[in-house]
């Protein structure tokens, strides 16, 4: 198995502020693992809310996780600010692929990395659906070429 690299944040084009909490850091005084997702999830979603008017509440579609995974560099513990970053690796009909990374404010290298995907479906009867062109067009933004 191949050790991840950490993603370099030139390489991401949308950016959001994390804060963390008291509650996020274990018994060993850091962040466990699994805000990590949270920290992913919270990200992902500010943008196709903000920039994709997505309609988390009332709208006909939904996203659903179907996919996700996490490497660690390095150690963050409350009360750290962090950056969620945030670009598209693959665009499809009814998926998309996010790679995220979470880093300290100026610093050029991840304190952890992941991805995740999303398949979006209709919120009643569950079945996959094309993405809407507004949210495609949020979504192609943050294309890797």
């Amino acid at each position: 198995m191949t050790k991840p690299v950490a993603y370099q944040r030139k390489d991401f084009g949308w950016f959001s502020p994390l804060t963390t909490r008291w509650a996020d850091n274990d018994i060993y005084g850091h962040v466990n693992n699994v805000m990590y997702y949270s920290y992913f999830d919270s990200t992902a979603n500010r943008y196709l809310i903000e920039q994709g008017g997505l309609d988390i509440h009332d709208g006909p579609i939904i996203g659903l996780v179907v996919d996700s995974g996490c490497s660690y560099f390095a150690p963050v513990a409350f009360p750290d600010q962090l950056e969620g970053a945030l670009r598209v690796a693959h665009l499809g009909r009814s998926s998309v692929r996010y790679e995220l990374a979470i880093f300290r404010p100026n610093e050029q290298h991840a304190v952890a990395q992941g991805h995740f995907v999303h398949v979006f479906v209709d919120r009643q009867t569950r079945q996959s659906v094309a993405i809407p062109d507004q949210l495609r067009d949020a979504l192609a933004k943050l294309l890797m070429e």
